[in-house]
């Protein structure tokens, strides 16, 4: 057995593409749409393994399903838990994610771990690579924002 992907429900295919591709750095490597069902499934990979470009296809994707149309509200998708992307310096994705307009629910107060919300409220969890980094501020001192 091998982990393919994860789905997520997202309500505004645009605002996930910005806030997964954008800020986060994802990369599409596939999209599906069907008239008949009227959905369009969006796959991307994480930048490192996007990179290896065929090889992308057989990396864990996220696929995020946009039903055209719906209203529906996926309330807190709280059942989900979390996605987790490791990254290479922690401080300085929070600072850009911060800059782009994405609240930091949980700071990365230890060096080693920050929760972000994305636009359709799942939580996003970003790990430091390797060692934690010594806490520094402002993350030292910043309260949690919200929930994740």
């Amino acid at each position: 057995m091998k982990y393919l992907h994860t789905m997520l429900r997202v309500r505004d295919l645009d605002a996930a593409l910005d806030f997964y591709c954008t800020k986060l750095g994802m990369k599409e490597v596939r999209r599906n749409s069907s008239e008949a069902g009227k959905f369009t499934l969006v796959f991307l990979a994480a930048p490192d393994d996007a990179a290896r470009g065929a090889a992308a296809e057989r990396a864990p994707l996220l696929e995020l399903t946009y039903n055209w149309g719906s209203e529906e509200d996926y309330g807190e998708a709280r059942f989900f838990g979390h996605l987790a992307f490791e990254v290479d310096d922690i401080y300085e994705t929070c600072a850009c994610l911060q800059a782009a307009g994405v609240t930091i629910n949980r700071p990365p107060r230890d060096g080693r771990m920050a929760f972000v919300r994305s636009p359709d409220r799942q939580s996003v969890e970003l790990l430091q690579k390797g060692e934690a980094k010594a806490p520094a501020e402002p993350w030292t001192s910043m309260p949690n924002t919200g929930h994740w």
